[in-house]
């Protein structure tokens, strides 16, 4: 058993599908939303269903600010060194440094040399994938005075200048199973990146495989614990046990405790397209395995033996009563403009006696709640503008060129408050139309008819106050210093808005937590 005590990460496996891009996006965002660590995307240039993976990279580093990108793996033979080096620097020094390389010898040969590339044996991609990080460093070594020189067979360079240098120590992370891949990893690797779906014992083949690692990079003078152990890892979210990576969150979080712990894995990375999944992974998987990974290398022998949680798990049914809390109406009212009567509004039927919502269940129904909080978000943002421009920090021009590219704005309300942060992920996905969502709960059950009506009636009213925030900041431009009839919009927004996500949380977080956002998603 080895634990190799790096800190641990945990990221995406996105499908980089060309037409379904949107989507892409979307779930990359979701990914730095929900605080993963990292999001990674398959790199294979021969196909023409996928985006090109560098090119989406970059796109995503300017769509977001936190999360670190990397090709999982990028495929060498069509990605030359030293371009690839300077394009890795260059994104890392644009992003502050969120950018590491993931870097494969390549596969599929066939389809390789039918763009132009250069047909290789297994031995032969070894040898050119030691070369070609050979070439990398050099080019990222500024410090080191004169030019880059690899005398390689298959990766030759003989006096290119160096630069530019990344703005952190970019890791390289090898994807590799065989014995001379593996001892590479371990001389001149950071980081081993395998699938775990490509292993046929499962994680019974990593202590070999961790050996011959730690082999090679004893063979070069370097310590094996400063090669981190990735994993790419897939698997379902179920009520109940089924196999490994296959059961409720809690049976998730024993089973990549004990792959950190005995096989030394620190990354974890899934492979989902599903924003269900994500979610449960970012949020209820990956905090309690650094708590349970924590507390053991603090006091060893204080985690569960293996399956214990699941089977306690399983024997409870894998469920529980509804947890999601919906966010209450604040109650105060900023303006004596009622755009509806509050006290007409019909109320949904109780959920049947006695049922009982599985971990994933209780995503769904807070994913509601997780889209909710971004509008709410965009309100105190249109707040903070309208400020702004009392005080004359923002024009009101800018002020509006804001508010066109918010979410309530752009969405039209069509699928109400759905259509913010995941609402693309959602529908697109999932193959939905826009309507789909509220039509699918009147079939799941009728008893909500009178509900959605009176949802779908709110959504008007509100694209409408939207609407009117934009006019009012139009007659601000031709008659600016009165600030009178962009505040009244402003706080009709606030009072309608509030009132309506509060409203919309207390009747439908629990039929969704039931019946799913779509048919045979609970």
């Amino acid at each position: 058993m080895t634990d190799y005590g790096h800190e641990l990460a945990f990221g995406g496996f996105l499908t980089p599908a060309a037409g379904q891009f949107e989507q892409v996006v979307a779930l990359a965002k979701l990914c730095e939303q929900v605080n993963l660590d990292l999001v990674t995307f398959q790199d294979h240039p021969y196909q023409p269903g996928f985006l090109d993976t560098w090119t989406l990279m970059s796109y995503l580093a300017a769509a977001t600010s936190r999360i670190r990108l990397a090709g999982n793996v990028l495929n060498l033979p069509l990605r030359q060194p030293v371009v690839l080096a300077r394009s890795v620097a260059s994104l890392d020094l644009l992003t502050g440094g969120r950018v590491e390389l993931g870097l494969g010898a390549g596969a599929f040969w066939e389809a390789i040399e039918a763009v132009g590339g250069r047909r290789l044996s297994p031995g032969q991609a070894v040898d050119a994938l030691d070369e070609a990080i050979q070439v990398i460093r050099e080019v990222w070594d500024v410090e080191r005075r004169g030019m880059v020189r690899v005398e390689g067979t298959y990766h030759r360079v003989v006096g290119a200048k160096r630069g530019p240098a990344p703005a952190h120590p970019v890791e390289i992370w090898v994807g590799a199973y065989k014995p001379r891949m593996l001892r590479l990893v371990g001389r001149a690797a950071d980081g081993w990146l395998p699938s775990l779906a490509y292993l046929s014992k499962g994680p019974d083949e990593l202590p070999g495989m961790n050996a011959l690692i730690d082999e090679g990079a004893e063979a070069a003078g370097r310590d094996p614990r400063s090669v981190r152990r990735l994993l790419n890892i897939s698997g379902q979210f179920t009520r109940s046990s089924t196999g490994f990576l296959s059961g409720p969150p809690e049976q998730w979080v024993e089973e990549l405790a004990g792959l950190v712990l005995d096989h030394g894995i620190a990354t974890f990375i899934l492979g989902a397209d599903d924003p269900t999944a994500i979610q449960l992974f970012a949020r209820e998987v990956a905090p309690a395995v650094r708590e349970l990974v924590a507390a053991e290398r603090a006091e060893p022998g204080t985690r569960p033996r293996a399956g214990e949680g699941a089977r306690e798990a399983v024997e409870a049914g894998g469920a529980t009563a509804l947890a999601v809390t919906p966010t209450p109406d604040p109650g105060v009212r900023l303006t004596d403009h009622q755009l509806w009567d509050e006290s007409t509004r019909p109320v949904a039927p109780p959920a049947p006696a006695g049922h009982v919502y599985t971990p994933h269940a209780q995503a769904v129904g807070a994913h509601l709640v997780d889209v909710h909080d971004h509008l709410r978000q965009e309100l105190a943002q249109v707040r903070d503008l309208l400020e702004q421009v009392k005080r004359g920090v923002v024009s009101a021009g800018a002020a509006r060129a804001v508010l066109n590219q918010m979410t309530m704005r752009q969405n039209n309300w069509t699928l109400g408050a759905y259509c913010a942060a995941y609402c693309t992920v959602v529908t697109q996905h999932h193959g939905l139309e826009d309507n789909s969502i509220f039509p699918h709960l009147r079939r799941a059950d009728p008893g909500l008819a009178p509900v959605l009506d009176r949802l779908e009636a709110e959504h008007v009213v509100i694209h409408d106050v939207v609407e009117g925030v934009d006019r009012a900041l139009v007659d601000l431009i031709r008659n600016p210093g009165d600030f009178t009839e962009v505040q009244q919009a402003v706080d009709i927004l606030t009072d309608t808005l509030l009132s309506h996500l509060a409203y919309e949380e207390q009747n439908i977080v629990e039929p969704l937590a039931r019946h799913g956002f779509y048919t045979g998603q609970i």
